[in-house]
């Protein structure tokens, strides 16, 4: 008895040591994580700027020690990666107080608000749009070449993570906006999306030749689906997702996925790899109980609406009790616990979630 009980004590070690292991093992492969996005992985830029698009107060972070400027009662999808890669949270750019040596870390430009296309979330007031946010990667990249020299600071860009993910502002914070009503009547979906194809293929192409080398380009998500978007479209679409939303999100992710394969086959040596977000969440709403939840369609935390989607969360709002039974946090962002199932399906997902291959397959290349 007492050499089962010394054999089971020694298997709990070993598994524990060896994960050590394996995360240090990683963390070497990945030295940093540089992200660039909106308000999904936002880890508080827009406290910064002036913007109506900001999250830096309760009940937001209700799950995180407090609110910090994430979209969420928790984690972002980015943070969970991060820390998974072996990494400390990534500070945002706009931070004044993160130090010289957290920058060689990584850093995060992402903001709420923002996309692919310059005049993208303008009612927000401020936002810094996908051309500003690699500006201020060219502003960090300077700094590091300072610190570790030209040679040592390529060899970082070409080990480190680079993680995309815009373009569902593009639609909601622009072309479906009612703002932009005369607009649909002018461009054909078809013309905006090639537009923001068009856009994004030179900014990750820009990316790549300020030393970037391994990428994971997140596609827009069923935003259809979010409960704002249900809000605005009840009672026409009933419970259903609202349907324009979707097709236009799947019009570009189509187009997306083929922009990857062709920076893969013209950018010497890059590595684009292209996360299926759509599919992950719509896997996520179709089967939300069997990962866990008791509601996929209304926000955790709300104000108004059939769904808590006309409104965003402010205090006081009503807050559910327990946050990991709601896939969605408010009427945009993911709650935390459907954040973690979307990062572990990104880091070791089958080709179907992610192609062409994982972000654990990447970081080892």
């Amino acid at each position: 008895m007492m050499m089962l009980m010394d054999l089971k004590k020694a298997l709990v070690f070993l598994t524990a040591f060896c994960c050590v292991l394996f995360r240090i093992s990683l963390s070497s492969k990945v030295p940093a994580l540089f992200l660039f996005g909106d308000s999904l992985i936002d880890p508080g830029n827009n406290n910064y700027i002036f913007s109506i698009a900001r999250a830096d107060f309760s009940p937001n972070g209700i799950d995180f020690g407090g609110p910090s400027g994430r979209f969420t009662n928790g984690r972002t999808v980015a943070d969970i990666i991060g820390n998974e890669l072996g990494l400390n949270f990534t500070p945002p750019y706009m931070a004044p107080n993160k130090s010289a040596s957290a920058i060689l870390q990584g850093v995060n430009y992402a903001s709420a608000g923002s996309g692919i296309l310059h005049h993208t979330g303008f009612m927000w007031i401020g936002r810094i749009d996908m051309d500003a946010q690699i500006g201020n990667f060219e502003m960090t990249r300077q700094d590091i070449i300072s610190m570790k020299g030209a040679s040592a600071a390529r060899d970082l860009f070409k080990k480190a993570i680079f993680v995309v993910a815009l373009g569902s502002n593009d639609f909601l914070c622009n072309y479906i906006a009612p703002m932009f009503d005369a607009e649909r009547v002018l461009v054909s979906p078809q013309v905006f999306v090639a537009s923001m194809t068009s856009t994004f293929r030179k900014q990750l192409t820009q990316l790549y030749n300020l030393g970037g080398r391994k990428f994971i380009v997140v596609n827009v998500g069923p935003i259809g689906c979010i409960p704002y978007q249900r809000d605005i479209n009840y009672p026409s679409s009933g419970e259903k997702c609202a349907s324009l939303a979707n097709e236009l999100a799947q019009s570009f992710n189509v187009q997306l996925k083929s922009l990857v394969k062709e920076l893969n086959k013209n950018l010497e040596g890059s590595n684009y790899v292209h996360a299926d977000v759509y599919h992950i969440v719509q896997d996520i709403f179709h089967n939300y109980r069997a990962y866990g939840f008791e509601n996929s369609n209304s926000s955790c935390c709300h104000m108004a609406g059939r769904f808590g989607g006309l409104a965003p969360c402010l205090p006081g709002s009503t807050v559910c009790k327990d946050r990991s039974k709601y896939v969605f946090w408010d009427a945009f962002h993911p709650s935390d616990a459907a954040n973690m199932i979307i990062a572990k399906r990104v880091l070791d997902g089958d080709t179907k979630d992610i192609w062409p291959i994982n972000l654990r397959k990447l970081s080892q290349l």
